[in-house]
């Protein structure tokens, strides 16, 4: 184990047994939501509720240093204190090859999202909680259900699993085809054109909904917003997929046009 103190943060260069020692693991795990997830490295903010864990996980990180480095480690331990309210990032100092892990998507519905992983592993949960705590209704070692009953959670879950690397583990998400229409199904009362019998406001809202805009969005934000989904759910990228599916994507890009069409100046 190296350590750099610098202005800006604490560097720690670690192998990765050091990383999955418990005090570790402790202290990282009580900082998952705000955890940042950087290609072989976690970035470690500071968080004042979490302040004692800060100072408990500072004294044994020093302890273990000095340990490792045979010198004093209360002399380490006043300059590492300097540095206490600094970002700590924590990087693996070699390449590891990288381990491939299964995490599985399954819709109970179009509100109830459970992900389970085949085996416990406490990095992956670690960044799958970071990005999703405010919706997730319970969880195990191996599990996570989450509330994605609005769209703004299934916006946020799909960003979320966009990431396929951390640490050195690379994650391979196992879903069928069922899980998108029961993900999605809140869209099949919907046929294209059929929005217009709402009434204005509601209308309006429901086209913000569908762009996965807040009510009011800029026009820039709904042309991002726009681009990004309709390439998405372009029918022609599932042409070999089952006919259910396409259908679904079809809808959904029809409503996806409408919407913008309407919402644009």
């Amino acid at each position: 184990m190296d350590i750099v103190l610098r202005d800006s943060l604490i560097l720690v260069t670690t192998d990765f047994d050091t990383l999955n020692t418990q005090w570790m693991k402790d202290f990282l795990n009580h900082h998952s939501r705000g955890m940042l997830f950087l290609p072989k490295a976690v970035m470690v903010f500071r968080n004042d509720t979490l302040a004692d864990d800060r100072k408990i996980f500072i004294n044994q990180l020093s302890q273990h240093h000095a340990a490792k480095h045979d010198f004093s480690h209360e002399f380490f331990l006043r300059s590492l204190i300097k540095f206490g309210n600094q970002p700590i990032r924590i990087e693996l100092g070699k390449q590891e090859e990288p381990q491939e892990v299964k995490v599985n998507l399954y819709a109970y519905n179009s509100d109830t999202v459970l992900i389970s992983l085949d085996y416990p592993n406490s990095w992956i949960l670690s960044y799958l909680r970071s990005q999703l705590e405010v919706y997730v209704e319970r969880g195990t070692d191996v599990s996570l259900v989450l509330d994605v009953s609005e769209y703004k959670a299934k916006a946020r879950l799909e960003r979320a699993l966009n990431k396929r690397h951390v640490l050195h583990y690379q994650i391979k998400y196992s879903y069928n085809n069922r899980f998108m229409s029961k993900l999605y199904s809140d869209f099949a009362k919907y046929s294209f054109g059929s929005l217009c019998k709402e009434d204005e406001d509601t209308q309006k809202n429901n086209f913000y909904a569908i762009l996965q805009c807040p009510v009011g969005a800029s026009q820039s934000a709904l042309r991002d917003s726009y681009k990004r989904l309709a390439k998405a759910y372009h029918p022609d990228k599932i042409l070999q997929e089952a006919p259910h599916m396409v259908e679904h994507y079809t809808q959904k890009f029809q409503l996806l046009q409408e919407a913008y069409s309407a919402l644009k100046i």
